[in-house]
């Protein structure tokens, strides 16, 4: 058994925000699957066997201050160990339409990831991390940024980028890190022309999210 996390916060309001597309990643993984899912573990859960491989996917409806308990619970119950759990999750750290798969690490200012480690006791699980980029105010509102929607002209650049995290997580299914890594990491993608600056902005910085 193996785990897919994505991560997001619960309600129609938060659906289409930034911070949600960890959920809109692991929902168009889904897509073609056909599974049903229900609720256990304070999440949205369903098995789906892609290739023959038996995978729990969770949806945490903790709000994401609170995402280790839905992912611990899950994963201890199926005993399935860290470098089994890949977690989906936006970075702002990442212009939007970049997604990087990496293996254990910090959490990058992300709350949700900082609740798994958290939890879990360790950092060492793979992730997904889906650019959402920084605003481009010279003082941004973190907190305002990655619970707005996306933009009507950043949604093409959304898709592909969704696409590419499906392809992450189908290839980490089967392959593991190295095989996801090759299968996207290698992919150039331009920064998105209406924000141009992008690319250089700061590197990580701590924000609060939602409680």
């Amino acid at each position: 058994m193996k785990l897919v996390c994505g991560l997001g916060n619960p309600g129609a309001c938060y659906a289409r925000t930034r911070h949600n597309v960890g959920f809109m990643a692991v929902e168009a993984f889904v897509g073609p699957l056909s599974a049903v899912f229900g609720e256990r573990w304070q999440a949205r859960t369903a098995i789906v066997s892609p290739g023959g491989v038996d995978v729990l996917l969770v949806l945490p409806q903790t709000f994401m201050n609170l995402s280790g308990l839905a992912v611990d619970a899950a994963a201890r119950f199926f005993s399935v160990e860290p470098i089994d759990v890949l977690v989906v999750h936006d970075d702002v750290d990442l212009p939007l339409g970049r997604v990087q798969v990496k293996m254990g690490g910090g959490d990058g200012g992300h709350n949700g990831i900082r609740s798994i480690i958290e939890v879990m006791g360790t950092p060492d699980f793979p992730r997904i991390r889906v650019g959402v980029g920084r605003p481009d105010d010279a003082e941004p509102d973190m907190v305002n940024h990655v619970l707005s929607p996306f933009r009507t002209e950043e949604l093409s650049v959304l898709d592909e980028a969704l696409k590419q995290a499906v392809e992450g997580i189908r290839e980490w299914v089967v392959g593991g890190v190295p095989k996801a890594q090759n299968r996207v990491n290698r992919r150039v993608r331009p920064a998105k022309p209406s924000c141009p600056g992008d690319e250089s902005h700061p590197g990580p910085q701590d924000r609060k999210e939602v409680e």
